[in-house]
């Protein structure tokens, strides 16, 4: 696939990227800010997932009812993320809506009035939010994992913040993070579809920017560091007996960063591991012994730090001995590297995956977004097909057999199926390396 990405700066200094895709009738817009959960303290957990709201509901020139009809009343959408180490808003339309596209995301960036009471509503709406993911335990269980994978850091918070952060917010205290935060100037722009470059620079002009790439960063103080009573085996296992019809488990691996050189072979065992159908646990878990419906592994990358984990739903009454097989199948490729046949199946799989996802828009926006946001810099496809090809069956395995140690691992679980003392022994028969 031909995509280039075409990166430079707006006259006033804004960083720009953008994909042209002839072959399309519609476009991607993104306004992306280096600033996630992981630079809120501890007393404002959730204030840049609550300004994300507060975005789309008015400004000076529009209600919130006028931003959502102006795009969806041309056939687009509207929509935004906060993540740990990044925010975007996002629309898209077609191709010849390019400016109002733009018009609503800069406006909605530059005007909105953080109106108080339009505060209090959203707040409300945020609450019910937070109590909708406490309601599915697949996504309880992946918040007190990292609870206990990054204790004593932001990223062991969840991003929405708790009920009690967000019914202690003031108005004060979210504008002033969006100050300090999401300045305009602080902004990278990334566009994919039916457009040009020199289109995407006219409806910036001289609107000032920052200058260079704003890429995420972290003060020394903000960085994770393991270590302490906080790291006891006993304090990275917790079991909340909730009386539902699966248990719901997920075991976690603390790892490199999205800057280590291993990522690519992580990759690959994540795939290898868990990513399809195909994959060992899949294979075993599943389609052997019938404990789960859903099984998977994922991996997942910050500035400073990792993880590998594994996320399933299993039966309630063989959940010890789904962990245990799990723990097995990561204890077998540590033991021996994957053959050769799966490590080209797992590269095949990648590559394929990354092709197919980028013939959308909004994924070859997202892509240079997270590129210029983690990076500073977009990555083409093809060099990361490189970088994987060159993954060895032997980095696969030494890659794993750095992850799956006692001192990474932690465990947590939802439902009736297990307690915490029974993690616990699970957790100690990992061998130490």
């Amino acid at each position: 696939m031909g995509m280039v990405f075409q990166s430079t700066l707006s006259a006033g200094g804004i960083p720009v990227v953008v994909s042209e895709m002839t072959q399309v009738e519609s476009v991607c817009v993104g306004l992306w800010f280096p600033v996630g959960s992981r630079h809120e303290a501890a007393r404002l957990s959730g204030a840049l997932h609550f300004i994300e709201h507060l975005f789309f509901k008015g400004t000076k020139r529009r209600t919130a009812r006028q931003i959502s009809e102006a795009v969806e009343g041309v056939g687009g959408y509207l929509n935004a993320f906060t993540s740990e180490e990044m925010t975007c808003y996002h629309a898209a339309a077609p191709a010849s809506r390019l400016a109002l596209l733009f018009d609503v995301l800069l406006d909605m960036v530059d005007g909105s009035l953080f109106a108080p009471e339009e505060v209090e509503r959203e707040r409300g709406v945020i609450l019910e939010e937070i109590k909708m993911y406490d309601d599915q335990p697949s996504q309880l269980v992946q918040e007190r994992l990292n609870a206990l994978l990054w204790p004593g850091s932001a990223l062991g918070r969840p991003i929405t913040g708790t009920r009690a952060s967000v019914s202690r917010l003031s108005r004060a205290d979210l504008v002033g993070c969006r100050e300090r935060y999401c300045a305009p100037s602080r902004m990278t722009v990334t566009v994919a579809g039916r457009t040009t470059l020199p289109e995407v620079l006219s409806h910036l002009g001289r609107r000032k920017g920052g200058g260079a790439a704003a890429r995420f960063s972290l003060p020394a103080s903000a960085l994770f560091k393991p270590g302490g009573k906080a790291e006891a085996m006993a304090s990275r296992v917790s079991a909340l007996e909730k009386g539902i019809e699966q248990t719901h488990i997920a075991l976690g691996f603390r790892g490199g960063s999205r800057h280590d050189p291993s990522r690519y072979a992580a990759k690959m065992l994540s795939v290898i591991v868990g990513e399809n159908m195909s994959s060992r646990l899949f294979q075993r878990i599943r389609e052997r012994h019938g404990l789960a419906y859903s099984i998977a592994s994922q991996i997942s990358y910050y500035h400073d730090t990792g993880s590998f984990s594994v996320l399933a739903g299993v039966e309630n009454e063989k959940t010890e001995r789904a962990l245990g097989l799990i723990l097995q199948t990561l204890a077998e490729i540590v033991a021996k590297p994957p053959s050769a046949a799966e490590l080209r199946r797992a590269r095949d799989y990648v590559v394929g995956q990354t092709y197919m996802g980028l013939e959308s828009t909004s994924n070859q926006m997202m892509w240079a977004g997270e590129g210029m946001i983690g990076y500073g810099k977009v990555l083409t496809p093809r060099e990361v097909e490189a970088r994987i090809a060159a993954v060895t069956r032997e980095e696969v395995q030494q890659v794993a057999a750095s992850l799956f140690v006692p001192r990474n691992l932690a465990i947590a679980s939802v439902g009736p199926g297990v307690t915490k003392e029974a993690l616990a022994k699970l957790a100690a028969s990992v061998p130490s390396r």
